[in-house]
């Protein structure tokens, strides 16, 4: 905490910020920096960006829940939904400060506890929109990627577990990650790009769903298919909705209604259907039949590994990633039933390897044509930002895989993280929250 004599003019103090927490008072506006200004436009884009994301997790738990046994339909859908009311709590109280607040190299300071000094005014980090806007949009982030890593974990973690684990992981894995990289830490000043959440969504989430299954163990089989999803249609719905949605996610980190948002929203169409067509042809070459839920992975694989290069890469070359995407992601998860891990939704497979591939993919085909603000790839003259890239990832994989699995021991000393037998073979509707998804 910095002293008050050291203290920059205009920052609220900590006891205000917290003071404002416990009354509900207004926040202190900080100033807006020079330069800046509220565009209407922007603010309009990211605004609606804000909720195009958000509606991404109700999409999460259909494209979840489709995939499960009937008797998880409910308990999985939850846990897509209480991330939304769980994450938006912890955002505002403590995680936008943390993400975005001044700090050092590593974790953000506590300048903004309780949302003190974010209103109206622009922030350096969003100069054309007002700072409430930048942080209820960064918010809806930090929302769907804790509840992507319920899909590894489906149908056997115990829901005070799982409440504890995706607070607790926001808090210690997240929230650092988004300071390294778009909160002014050590990855943005290394000039690493990530465009809307590769190393900081997908990477993290989709190594700490592997770590997840593997520490949780697999499911236990019982009279129904545990590989056979029960409501295929609940699934493509949700895999649509994740579509639209993924708009927002991606063009709506330029920030901006601007050239950068438009190459971001043709990249993000272009990578998921090329994905998806790859994958169905992968299917049809490996198999003798593309599927309806293939397809569906091939597009969110698409739009996962597209991701951190949307803002940064050619039309064209989001169809070769989105072809990449498509292949790979599939390799991935083939490869699941030969290591005989369970991820149960395939979180890792698609998010955790996908985003990898976007980020390495960034380091290759980026260019300042498209955003004059970044650095060139590779194949544009610049290849140390490859090994920046890579940097990035290395460092990503190692704090999100280490930091799981010592927060789901630590969970596990005080609360079961895994249903007894008999409430697994029962459902998590029934055991845990007294309800059936389906009357028939």
């Amino acid at each position: 905490m910095v002293s008050r004599s050291t203290r920059a003019p205009g920052r609220p103090r900590l006891s205000t910020s917290l003071f404002c927490v416990l009354i509900g008072g207004p926040a202190i506006a900080a100033a807006a920096p020079p330069g800046s200004h509220v565009d209407t436009g922007d603010t309009a884009w990211v605004l609606a960006s804000a909720a195009l994301v958000l509606f991404m997790t109700p999409g999460l738990a259909l494209f979840y829940a489709g995939m499960v046994r009937r008797k998880n339909v409910l308990g999985t859908m939850l846990h897509s939904f209480v991330a939304m009311a769980l994450v938006t709590v912890l955002w505002m109280l403590f995680g936008y400060s943390l993400a975005f607040g001044d700090g050092g190299a590593f974790i953000g300071g506590l300048q903004h506890l309780g949302l003190a000094g974010v209103g109206a005014a622009p922030n350096a980090l969003a100069p054309t929109v007002p700072a409430l806007a930048f942080m209820v949009y960064q918010c809806m982030f930090a929302v769907i990627t804790p509840a992507l890593i319920s899909g590894a974990v489906a149908e056997r973690m115990r829901f005070r577990a799982y409440l504890w684990f995706i607070g607790l992981w926001m808090t210690v894995i997240y929230l650092p990650l988004v300071h390294w990289m778009w909160g002014g830490g050590w990855m943005s000043q290394m000039k690493a790009l990530d465009f809307a959440g590769g190393a900081v969504v997908h990477v993290s989430s989709g190594f700490s769903a592997l770590v997840a299954c593997l520490v949780l163990g697999v499911r236990r089989d019982d009279t129904e298919d545990i590989a056979a999803p029960h409501n295929l249609p609940l699934t493509v719905l949700g895999a649509g909705i994740l579509w639209f949605g993924w708009f927002g996610f991606n063009a709506g980190s330029a920030l901006g209604a601007n050239s950068v948002a438009c190459y971001a929203f043709v990249n993000t169409n272009a990578s998921a259907a090329a994905g998806m067509l790859a994958w169905m042809l992968m299917e049809q070459l490996r198999h003798g039949r593309p599927t309806a839920l293939g397809s569906v992975s091939g597009a969110v694989a698409g739009l996962a590994t597209i991701t951190p290069a949307a803002g940064y890469v050619t039309p064209c070359a989001a169809l070769c990633i989105g072809v990449v995407a498509g292949v790979v992601c599939f390799g991935a998860v083939e490869l699941k039933s030969k290591l005989g891990y369970d991820d149960s939704l395939d979180v890792f497979g698609v998010h955790g390897i996908g985003g990898v591939i976007g980020m390495l993919a960034a380091g290759l085909l980026a260019t300042v044509a498209v955003n004059p603000a970044a650095s060139n790839g590779l194949l544009h003259g610049n290849p140390g930002q490859l090994g920046v890239q890579a940097l990035a990832v290395l460092a990503t994989i190692t704090y999100a895989m280490a930091g799981t699995f010592v927060l789901l021991k630590v969970i596990g000393w005080f609360t079961p993280l895994r249903l007894a037998p008999d409430e697994e073979s029962d459902g998590l509707d029934l055991s845990l929250h007294e309800e059936i998804g389906y009357r028939f």
